[in-house]
């Protein structure tokens, strides 16, 4: 028997016996991997400079848009790192990846005035990702 109170349940890192991630850290490990694809696809079309993007007037994060193609496409790639680090159980990957979707969250923020309903979108997604994997308890 253990010695743990009535109805209470084990603290677990979320790591399955095959090193894989089990539970809450798999659905989160993927939310971290799909802002990650929406971030390279969104850098690529900065990059790219394509017509997607309005291009405002006066904005105190104005940079051309080639240099936040870049900005997304490094924090997409870091996401993506993070989200497979998660989904793998590594022991970095939890911190990794809060800090990652906060990083993310910050740059699309200043990204809005550029497009706004897919920034607030991947924002969204981010504050999601933030609030689970802060609350998913560790041993």
């Amino acid at each position: 028997m253990t010695d743990m109170p009535h109805g209470a349940r084990p603290r677990t890192t979320g790591a399955r016996d095959d090193g894989r991630a089990a539970g809450p850290l798999r659905y989160f490990g993927v939310l971290l991997l799909l802002s990650g694809v929406l971030s390279v696809l969104q850098g690529i079309a900065g990059i790219a400079e394509d017509r997607l993007f309005g291009v405002p007037r006066a904005y105190e994060y104005r940079f051309d848009l080639t240099g936040w193609g870049w900005i997304h496409l490094v924090v997409g790639v870091a996401l993506i790192m993070a989200g497979v680090a998660v989904l793998r159980a590594m022991p970095w990957g939890r911190a990794a990846g809060v800090t990652v979707a906060a990083i993310s969250l910050v740059t699309q923020f200043m990204f809005i005035p550029y497009y706004p309903l897919w920034s607030i979108s991947v924002m969204t997604l981010d504050l999601i990702i933030l609030w689970g994997m802060a609350r998913i308890a560790v041993t």
